[in-house]
């Protein structure tokens, strides 16, 4: 795998002459318009990287962007890989590890989420403090790859506080209200029961999805800073009633887009 992603890496660079970013975003559904406020200086589609998993999933895109933001050197993901498309969970954190041998320093993982807690609403956006990731394989099963991290890392404060605080005084100042909360990650792709959300909301889980949690837990091994933000689009189900969709989750996730890329582009200038 580590040979895999140093390849990955090199083709990159071959084709952005090696630009570097200290800061990394990973899109979720329905979130790569983030990339449209920025000074694109390199696009890349996973499909033109020799050997490279593809997204398959509607509202990912399936690419790497490099640019500037205000100035900044930033990189973005738009469309991940999920463990449910067929990926095993080391393939899926392809993108963190290749962002890690690219240089990047601190990532923020984003995605669309159910609400768990019956406090939150729809179109809100929630800061995670914290995950579980009982029910989702370890990225790091197998073999350890020493040249991301040790065997056995800690995982006492997988979300950097110092990213925590800065993203809340980005909203802070841009008035957009920020949840602060606990995410899960389920295997999907199947959406879960109204029973299954009981039981996540009794552990403590305040949203829920089918990605971020291996992906933070493979950047935190590699001694990234992590940040990650869920956008809000849907009641989990028996919170609310209705039926659930993906359609609806893209739906949501582009009412959400304008605070979302305002607060993702604020927090990327305070880091």
């Amino acid at each position: 795998m580590y040979e895999r992603c140093l390849a990955y890496a090199e083709s990159i660079r071959k084709i952005t002459g090696g630009f570097t970013a200290q800061t990394a975003a990973i899109l979720g559904s329905g979130l790569g318009g983030f990339t449209d406020g920025m000074k694109v200086e390199y696009s890349v589609d996973y499909k033109d990287i020799p050997g490279f998993p593809v997204s398959t999933v509607p509202g990912h895109r399936g690419r790497f962007v490099f640019g500037f933001l205000n100035g900044k050197a930033v990189a973005a993901a738009q469309g991940r890989l999920h463990c449910y498309e067929g990926y095993t969970p080391a393939e899926a954190v392809i993108p963190v590890r290749v962002f890690k041998l690219l240089g990047v320093k601190n990532i923020i993982l984003t995605n669309a989420a159910g609400a768990v807690n019956s406090g939150f609403n729809t179109g809100e956006l929630m800061l995670i403090t914290d995950h579980i990731a009982l029910f989702a394989e370890s990225p790091l099963t197998g073999k350890n790859y020493g040249e991301f991290g040790v065997r056995f890392p800690d995982m006492s404060e997988v979300y950097s506080r110092d990213l925590i605080n800065a993203a809340l005084s980005a909203a802070g100042d841009l008035k957009i209200t920020l949840r602060q909360g606990v995410y899960a990650q389920l295997k999907g792709p199947q959406y879960e029961t109204p029973a299954e959300i009981r039981a996540l909301s009794v552990l403590g889980a305040d949203a829920v999805g089918m990605s971020t949690a291996i992906e933070a837990i493979a950047a935190k091994h590699a001694g990234m800073r992590v940040c990650g933000i869920s956008s809000i689009t849907n009641m989990a189900a028996g919170i609310c009633g209705g039926h659930l969709s993906h359609e609806e989750v893209i739906k949501n996730s582009a009412a959400i887009q304008k605070d979302f890329c305002a607060l993702l582009g604020a927090l990327i200038e305070r880091i």
